[in-house]
């Protein structure tokens, strides 16, 4: 909290990302990677050295009735190899729009097999929707319980996706550029259709949850070389505004998550207002130093990064120090609001190889030395 206020601290802060410590190497579900044994060290690790940062994404609860619920269907297998598999179908006029996503046992994340969305008709079916409802209170206790076991080793964190995220995560990624860049009308009235419930919902839990940090994803959708910048502007500056603005009323934090090239798009992503930026990934996979960042808006935004996690688990460490030194050393050196030093990702395989936990072990010692 003293980072994020942009305060004396007596060693620079540290997060490991994802693994945030909430990790339990005890759960024996299929699909809990971290209770293969190669995680525990890493685990106990986070919990004893790093500041933790828990996030979640706070529902709301006693919602009004939802008239696109009657309109939609939800299927759930299990195939032979363990693949969890759902296919959700929403009705939508003559047209249902079909998605589908698999699960793995061995790896953490959700790939998206079919999209809701497809073609201009699809579109057109999807805006004819009924919005969802406004009403409903934040379930708070989410976050609370995140802080009452956390104590004093971290923090929780609120995560959000912007509109942004909610309309381009509809599409396939090829579908979504070329939609996004012909049909800008189109996209903005799409956009507009989600906007007032992430608005209001935002607006909610902040009043809820004051003075919390929060992550806002979706602005990378529109970053190069997906869109051009003149687009970031207009699908991410001019929304994602009013939810930064909702946070910092309450006393909040708002970090806008945006990997990739950030060049051409740095001062509409300042021009939200928000205090933070995470993960600055440094070339090849951005485009800008650590250094350049700091220099040109360190004075008005904490730092997140820039540790690139195909680095832990690729580069000996002897290469991997060169990196954590040089993240270190630019992001805090001279003035500036704040760093904590911080991986794009994690890995998200069951098992994690002796490497990747020396890199994250060296993490901390390099981090050490600077008390």
């Amino acid at each position: 909290m003293a980072t994020l206020n942009g305060l004396p601290v007596d060693r620079p802060a540290v997060s490991f990302y994802e693994i945030d410590g909430s990790q339990d190497p005890g759960d024996h579900h299929p699909l809990n990677i971290y209770n293969h044994p190669s995680w525990r060290p890493l685990i106990e690790l986070t919990r004893a050295k790093t500041d933790r940062i828990v996030r979640r994404a706070v529902p709301l609860k006693d919602r009004p009735a939802d008239a696109l619920t009657a309109l939609t269907s939800v299927t759930r297998t299990v195939d032979g190899a363990g693949h969890r598999l759902v296919t959700t179908a929403i009705k939508a006029g003559r047209r249902v729009l079909t998605q589908r996503t698999r699960r793995d046992p061995d790896v953490d994340t959700v790939w998206t097999l079919e999209h809701f969305l497809k073609d201009i008709d699809d579109v057109q079916a999807w805006l004819d929707l009924p919005a969802p409802p406004l009403g409903g209170a934040p379930d708070t206790e989410i976050i609370l319980d995140i802080e009452r076991n956390l104590g004093e080793d971290g923090i929780a964190m609120v995560d959000m996706a912007d509109p942004l995220c909610c309309v381009a995560e509809l599409f396939a990624m090829s579908d979504f550029t070329v939609f996004a860049m012909t049909e800008p009308e189109l996209f903005r009235r799409m956009l507009d259709k989600v906007a007032p419930g992430i608005y209001r919902k935002t607006e909610r839990v902040a009043e809820a949850l004051p003075g919390r940090l929060w992550r806002i994803v979706g602005p990378e959708y529109a970053s190069e070389p997906y869109l051009p910048p003149r687009l970031f502007h207009e699908y991410v500056t001019e929304y994602d505004r009013r939810l930064v603005d909702a946070i910092h009323k309450s006393g909040g934090f708002a970090r806008i998550h945006c990997h990739g090239r950030l060049m051409h798009i740095l001062d509409d992503i300042v021009a939200t207002g928000c205090m933070g930026l995470d993960p600055i990934e440094p070339p090849p996979q951005g485009d800008v130093e650590l250094e350049y960042v700091r220099q040109k808006h360190g004075d008005r935004l904490v730092l997140f990064g820039n540790l690139e996690a195909s680095d832990i688990e690729n580069l000996p460490p002897a290469e991997f120090a060169v990196k954590v030194d040089k993240a270190l050393r630019e992001g805090t050196s001279g003035a500036g609001r704040g760093f904590v030093l911080m991986p794009s990702a994690c890995p998200y395989g069951r098992i994690l190889s002796p490497l990747a936990l020396a890199n994250y072990e060296l993490m901390i010692e390099h981090l050490e030395r600077l008390r």
